[in-house]
């Protein structure tokens, strides 16, 4: 599977969006609600993140939370 920014996946209770992806690096925010955009930005290995999101569901373009502004 590809990264790319702005993807949003649903892991339990929480959202996790993909803000920015380098070579060997991640960042990412973990939201509660994707809606209002309130949350912790965290930064991990790509390695790591993949481990992170291994059983979470991929929000497809369209959805609901799918088309909020990219994060600054």
């Amino acid at each position: 599977m590809k990264l790319v920014q702005g993807q949003i996946w649903k892991k339990g209770d929480q959202y996790i969006r993909l803000i920015e992806r380098e070579r060997l690096s991640v960042l990412y925010k973990v939201m509660e609600n994707p809606a209002t955009g309130e949350g912790t930005i965290h930064d991990l290995s790509k390695k790591e993140f993949c481990r992170l999101i291994k059983e979470a569901e991929l929000l497809k373009p369209g959805t609901e939370f799918h088309n909020l502004p990219e994060e600054e």
